[in-house]
């Protein structure tokens, strides 16, 4: 079995952007974006998905992957 794994560190670093910032440019929280940052999130809304996709200029699976467990 898999897992989704939350790749949004990583873009956020390459677009040097810090989570203050982000998370005042989608209208959310510091720690609701900080608990989504950390892979903690049980869920995300597709309008928040799109508006980090909007401020990042990235796409949905830049931010987001399946990874198949090692066996």
């Amino acid at each position: 079995m898999g897992r989704i794994v939350i790749n949004l560190d990583v873009v956020m670093a390459q677009r040097k952007i810090a989570l203050k910032d982000l998370a005042d440019a989608i209208g959310i929280t510091n720690a609701n974006l900080s608990i989504l940052k950390t892979g903690k999130a049980k869920a995300i809304r597709f309008s928040t998905l799109e508006k980090l996709c909007e401020i990042l200029e990235c796409q949905p699976g830049d931010i987001i992957a399946y990874e198949e467990d090692e066996q």
